[in-house]
């Protein structure tokens, strides 16, 4: 009898190393897919050169983009010159020889990648999902929809309202008159592409505050006592975010940031009655 036991231990090992095997050939094709879907809206991308240039990468860049006529009117309605966005003086150049074959690559990866978070997020939810308890997967019901949603919502918010007020200031700032601004273009959408993933980041936040209450690293009482604190926090975050000086520009960043810090209270709140309900 005790001779048999190594070999039913060495079958247990090989039964174990086959699922991991199982687990990695899965997770490979998970990342294959999402790869094959990714290239083929960068390839969808690539070919939309002037729609995905000039009308949505530069446009930020002109001052007939929506946003900046938009303060324009909101200038006159409040009587504030100071809000209306009527020169950019700057120009965009490439100051290498492959340097727009480059950015056109580069960037259409990038949309391609933005455009198929969704689906990215499903692949990788999909290969997480089948390892929680019923009552996690209960719990993050919707959890590709949201996170997409909430993406999205981030990536609106940075390219129509970040990147416009910080591309006016910085566009506007002056050292010294005789000073010229020829951007590279390579640093525009830098800055640009910057701004806008990080706040589709940063917008995740209810998403992950979720997530921390409901494996009880965080619970709602927390988040209401360290309020104020957070509010400092916010604020800190959208002055780094927003280079402009005006309180204007700030709290246009920094109230969007308060209202997904107390949505995550709500979810906090939410997770918490959940725990009670289905202990």
């Amino acid at each position: 009898m005790a001779g048999f036991l190594p070999k039913g231990k060495k079958k247990s090992e090989e039964e174990d190393e086959m699922s991991f095997l199982d687990h990695l050939e899965a997770l490979r094709w998970h990342i294959l897919r999402s790869l094959l879907v990714v290239a083929i809206l960068m390839l969808v991308a690539f070919f939309s050169k002037k729609l995905l240039f000039h009308d949505i990468i530069l446009a930020p860049a002109r001052t007939d983009f929506w946003t900046y006529q938009f303060l324009c009117r909101l200038s006159v309605m409040l009587e504030q010159p100071f809000l209306c966005v009527d020169k950019l003086p700057f120009i965009i150049q490439s100051r290498t020889l492959t340097g727009q074959f480059s950015t056109h690559i580069g960037v259409s990866f990038i949309a391609g990648l933005v455009l198929g978070f969704p689906y990215v997020f499903w692949e990788l939810w999909r290969f997480v999902k089948p390892g929680l308890y019923p009552k996690e997967r209960k719990a993050t019901r919707g959890a590709v929809f949201f996170v997409s949603l909430l993406f999205f919502m981030g990536i609106s918010f940075g390219y129509w309202i970040l990147s416009p007020l910080s591309i006016n200031f910085l566009a506007n700032y002056r050292i010294d008159e005789s000073i010229q601004n020829e951007i590279d273009l390579m640093s525009f959408i830098e800055t640009l592409v910057f701004m806008v993933l990080t706040c589709g980041l940063m917008f995740q936040l209810p998403m992950v505050i979720l997530v921390l209450a409901k494996a009880g690293l965080v619970s709602a009482g927390f988040l209401k006592t360290y309020r104020r604190h957070a509010i400092v926090a916010i604020v800190i975050v959208a002055a780094i975010l927003t280079p402009s000086p005006d309180m204007f520009s700030q709290m246009i960043v920094a109230v969007p940031i308060y209202m997904l810090y107390e949505l995550s209270i709500l979810l906090a709140i939410r997770a918490e009655k959940s725990e009670v309900a289905n202990p």
